[in-house]
């Protein structure tokens, strides 16, 4: 196309023109020639490559002749901001179609010719931002446009670089539009809805500027007149209470005032200890009583009964703790407690504000290995205070200096897993951490001070924290925007926290000698949130870390309940005058989403848009089908699962298919296959259906003992026909010298026999996801000179992942409540044992032979037969899917019986 060199050559060196199409920009009745160009930079250029733009060219004439035409009239970084889509409503093959770009606050609508040039250009824009949605890490810094910033035609001159660079990296394109009118100026629209109560706040632009004057919208409730007198877009109605819902929510400002509540913080790690010291030094050392408040601990218990089994009496010592220490000149009403292994949070509120409290709700996410200890993690509290949504996590994050990494592995589960069910009601979409107006992120994060020049001592010991600061783990991975993007911290005045002697105020003067550092802090999200004293508590020594607290003022919504009706009124008698005009009506962009290959453990995630084309909101809902008891298959997550759209916008839906331990048997055997129709439910309108295809690569991960050891190649060069011969129940392609155990289970247990009998935390500390990823992928390919790759912790947890994916677990469902009944006695669960199947019996007894040779060297990695008999009791007892609940039963009490079952055999001598 003859517009390529021309563009190419506006270019600096470095920078590759992508793909670039002639439009008409739409402004009213106006439309005027611009060139839109797709831009890459090279990834030397960007940190981490794959940086894209979108450049505006103004045209001198039509067509254009030569470079000396073109001049850049708007840069729009291709973020998670930026959105691009076809209006397909005409269905005249012979006419333009209208393509908006919308980024932040912005919005371009531009006309192109109906054609596959068009439709290409589009799929290549969002191609791009499909990129950028996936990247994980700091968000990209698009700091290679600056020097195309500031030749733009309608750029502000007058910014200097810094601020320049922010504005592109935020996604906020206000600093590029016009000062003033110019024959060239592009269709803006700024309306806003309330910002939405999350981490990324979206910009509605329901009332967006179209081809028809505005005066013809009715804005209150979002419905085009013009359309309607013509019968251009004789659309549906959608649900009543939905639409009153959201129109009175988008009038909240107008019945809602804003109150000042206090709220105190605080976080102490009591290193194990019992609370032998009053907590008022701590709780209530300012002058008026805090309205809400928000206490974590960690560390609680070191006790291994509190490790295993989560029970610990040091709860309840505590808590009370807390109630006799608390604010005296007000009352208090305890919202929730909740714990997990030692870290434990307390949510207070003042006894008169009780009653404004709605919605509480809790969950735990423990970060130890494979998720099954809660020795690091985090608990959360969540709940609606009159019309604020407020979230308060106490977490403690993975141990150590060099441990940076896993750290911030543990920042990001917890803010990917935290979930709450919201009034234990599946039809009820679950909350994350960013879904909140106020959240409160508190805990022993254990982020160190950096190796320096300095002496780490001398430093903190003196007023000068501003210097050590500087080499803070945790602000410095902030500042990388790494960890907690967006959240807050005041600043820092008190000495480090860690690392003291116990019962003094002197640093660690063990052995060990580790450095002082900030490991517990307190950061905060939210809108309306002003932050009076961060500070720690010297005075209270029982442990080897000091309490630190935080006094904020919190802006809360509170409805005023005579507003409130008011308005309500008003809106009914705008609904009552369309409640009969309009159904829901939706478009989505494509109806069959189609995956790649799918791997164990490596996550795809596609997306499709749902666009509200008619005049009121829709509410939408993906449904179960008929049977079914989920509506999509355990493989398959769809986010959101439900939402709300009004009229002209749009909804992003994520489609993820992840094929894990529970799945992966079923795909193999070919019981299962990645294929799965969504049905999309309009609230008062008609379903629409979406189909999910994909083709699974079958791994060893998921496959069956009895299959494994007939395989004598590595598992990806074993055919399909007969991998599924093998997991038949009758199978025909037996080898007539099947090994003792599989080759894949003995590579695992005999690397670590190898390489980590002394090894301190195995089975305890998490290994790293890509190299799991790496050791699987070497499993099923072949291990090359019997070496795996990755840590020994990563291959523990392979062994344990690969024990958990078996479709029949070492000791049969057949035997599980045989095998917990015999559990008082040895002598009967070694006759369990005795009746396995030949195969099973003998990697029982493999791994069983393996875990004693650990424990004799528990000297150096300081294992215990009653954590290994928990962690494997669990793995090779599992309970059958379709055995009834027994009530009476706690799962705390099936645990115990599953690790004695195993203990036995660790403590005992046993025929092998």
């Amino acid at each position: 196309m003859e517009l390529y060199p021309y563009v190419q050559e506006k270019l600096h060196s470095g920078h590759k023109l992508t793909d670039v199409v002639e439009a008409g920009l739409v402004q009213e009745f106006v439309k005027t020639t611009r060139v839109i160009a797709l831009i890459e930079v090279a990834a030397s250029e960007a940190k981490r490559g794959g940086e894209q733009a979108l450049f505006i060219f103004q045209t001198a004439r039509v067509p254009v002749h030569s470079a000396i035409d073109l001049s850049i009239e708007q840069i729009l970084p291709i973020d998670t901001n930026l959105k691009c889509e076809i209006d397909t409503s005409s269905t005249d093959v012979d006419t333009d179609v209208l393509v908006n770009i919308t980024s932040g606050k912005l919005r371009i609508l531009f006309e192109m010719p109906f054609s596959q040039r068009t439709n290409a250009f589009v799929s290549e824009i969002l191609r791009a931002a499909e990129v950028i949605g996936k990247r994980r890490g700091p968000p990209p810094e698009f700091s290679w446009l600056l020097p195309y910033h500031q030749s733009c035609s309608n750029g502000p001159q007058e910014k200097d670089s810094a601020s320049t660079v922010s504005t592109l990296v935020a996604g906020d394109m206000d600093g590029l539009a016009t000062d003033a009118p110019s024959p060239g100026d592009v269709s803006v629209d700024v309306a806003q809805t309330p910002p939405s109560p999350s981490l990324d706040p979206t910009v509605s632009n329901a009332e967006s500027s179209s081809v028809h004057n505005d005066d013809d919208r009715s804005p209150e409730l979002g419905v085009n007149r013009h359309n309607i007198a013509t019968g251009l877009s004789p659309t549906p109605i959608a649900a009543r209470e939905s639409h009153i819902k959201h129109q009175m929510t988008l009038r909240e400002d107008a019945y809602t005032d804003i109150n000042d509540f206090t709220v105190f913080v605080g976080t102490w790690n009591v290193n194990g200890r019992s609370p032998v010291v009053g907590l008022a030094q701590w709780l209530s050392v300012d002058e008026e009583p805090p309205d809400v408040y928000g206490i974590g601990f960690q560390e609680l218990d070191l006790n291994t009964e509190a490790f295993l089994f989560n029970n610990s009496p040091k709860e309840q010592e505590w808590l009370n703790a807390v109630l006799n220490g608390i604010h005296p000149k007000a009352k208090y009403k305890k919202v929730r407690l909740v714990r997990l292994v030692g870290m434990m949070l307390i949510v207070l509120v003042q006894e008169k504000h009780l009653a404004y409290v709605r919605n509480v709700a809790v969950d735990t996410v423990g970060t130890g290995i494979m998720n099954k200890m809660g020795n690091k993690g985090a608990v959360s509290v969540r709940l609606d205070l009159h019309s604020t949504s407020i979230c308060f996590t106490n977490a403690h994050l993975a141990a150590h200096q060099e441990e940076l990494e896993r750290r911030n592995e543990d920042h990001d589960c917890i803010l990917q897993r935290t979930c709450f069910q919201m009034n234990m009601n599946v039809n009820t979409p679950p909350k994350s951490i960013k879904d909140h107006d106020h959240i409160f992120f508190i805990g022993d994060m254990n982020y160190r001070i950096n190796p320096c020049d300095l002496n780490i001592r001398e430093v903190a010991s003196s007023a000068d924290f501003k210097t050590l600061l500087e080499y803070d783990q945790l602000t410095q991975q902030k500042k990388q925007n790494r960890i907690f993007h967006k959240f807050k911290e005041g600043d820092i005045t008190f000495k480090p926290t860690f690392k003291y002697d116990v019962d003094s105020q002197e640093w660690d003067s063990s052995e060990k000698a580790r450095q002082p550092a900030w490991c517990d802090r307190i950061l905060w999200y939210g809108e309306g949130i002003a932050q009076h004293v961060y500070r720690s508590h010297q005075e209270l020594q029982i442990s080897d870390h000091k309490p630190v607290s935080a006094l904020f003022t919190s802006g809360i919504k509170v409805i005023d309940t005579r507003r409130y009706r008011r308005i309500y009124e008003e809106v009914m008698k705008k609904l009552d005058k369309l409640e009969n005009e309009f159904l829901p009506q939706v478009t989505i962009d494509i109806t069959e989403v189609i995956f790649g290959a799918i791997k164990f453990l490596q996550p795809q995630t596609k997306y499709l848009t749902i666009a509200n084309t008619g005049q009121v909101p829709v509410q939408f809902e993906f449904i179960k089908k008929l049977n079914d008891s989920n509506f999509c298959k355990p493989w398959l997550s769809v986010r959101p699962f439900m939402s709300f759209i009004m009229p002209g916008d749009k909804c992003d839906v994520s489609i993820e298919v992840l094929v894990d331990k529970q799945t992966a048997s079923l795909l193999n055997a070919m019981t299962d296959k990645l294929y799965d129709i969504l049905v999309l439910h309009l609230d008062g309108g008609k379903d629409l259906f979406i189909t999910v295809t994909g083709s699974y690569e079958r791994s060893c991960f998921g496959s069956s003992i009895n299959a494994l050891v007939h395989m004598s190649k590595p598992f990806k060069e074993v055919p399909v026909a007969k991998l599924i011969d093998l997991e038949s129940s009758y199978p025909k392609e037996l080898s007539e010298m099947p090994y003792a155990v599989p080759k894949e289970l003995w590579y695992l247990v005999n690397h670590l026999h190898s390489h980590a009998l002394q090894v301190k935390g195995l089975f305890v500390l998490r290994g790293v996801q890509k190299e799991i990823i790496e050791i699987r992928t070497s499993l099923d390919e072949g291990v090359p000179d019997d070496l795996l790759p990755g840590s020994v912790h990563s291959v523990a947890e392979a062994l344990l992942l690969f024990l958990e994916a078996l479709p029949e677990p070492v000791i049969p469902y057949t035997f599980y409540q045989a095998a917990l009944d015999a559990t008082p006695n040895f002598a009967l669960c070694k006759e369990i044992v005795s009746k396995l199947p030949d195969h099973h019996r003998t990697v029982f007894t493999y791994l069983m032979a393996f875990l004693k040779e650990l424990l004799n060297h528990l000297t150096h990695n300081e294992l215990d037969a009653k954590s290994l008999a928990l962690v494997f009791g669990s793995i090779l007892l599992r309970e059958p899917a379709s055995q009834a609940v027994d009530r009476r039963t706690s799962t705390q009490a099936v645990d115990r019986k599953k690790q004695i079952f195993i203990h036995h055999f660790l403590m005992n001598d046993y025929d092998y």
